[in-house]
């Protein structure tokens, strides 16, 4: 248990500042005969400043879409109980239905989060390639050696790895549900 507390709970502290140092900073402008003043490379910064800020919509529309299906389960766990109490969600069909249908929007939510964690990763790729050409590489190098690089959830945990679970959760929850309903009358 205490591994696990140490490994999933606690939090680490950034590494050093000389490792994120030199990983953030890219060759000098003379040495790749880019200047920063010419006209292309400033297409390039403004092009990158749109990426990161398009990047950062289909991050909260990720958070938009996870608090619409929180509501939508919340409002459906609700729901049931009033119908449970009232006695009308006794009936095995009324029952059926609602299972079949809280498993399918399970299923979308699932699907929804693995498309917009598929979307993310495209775009962080597409971020660091783009920083190759970027006096600096702040999200693609210098952040992701801050965050340990993935290696250490003392460091970094991603968030995709906790709400993958909650659609499972419910429709774990649904399934336990459904047969407790089917078995007690």
């Amino acid at each position: 248990m205490s591994h696990f507390l140490d490994r999933y709970v606690r939090t680490a502290g950034s590494p050093p500042l000389e490792e994120i140092r030199s990983a953030l900073w890219n060759d000098k402008p003379e040495a790749t005969g880019t200047s920063y003043q010419d006209p292309a490379a400033s297409a390039v910064l403004e092009q990158y400043k749109l990426y990161v800020e398009m990047t950062d919509r289909v991050s909260a529309r990720r958070g938009v879409t996870n608090t619409f299906f929180l509501t939508l389960n919340t409002a459906a766990v609700s729901a049931i109980g009033i119908l449970w109490s009232s006695h009308l969600g006794r009936s095995r069909w009324i029952l059926a239905f609602l299972f079949a249908g809280l498993l399918i929007q399970c299923l979308a939510w699932f699907w929804l989060l693995r498309s917009y964690r598929q979307l993310n990763a495209a775009k962080y790729a597409v971020v660091g390639v783009m920083e190759e050409r970027l006096p600096a590489s702040p999200i693609w190098v210098a952040e992701w050696i801050a965050l340990g690089e993935g290696k250490d959830p003392v460091r970094y945990w991603p968030l995709t790895h906790l709400e993958q679970w909650i659609p499972s959760l419910f429709a774990a929850i649904y399934i336990f549900g459904f047969i407790l309903g089917m078995t007690v009358r």
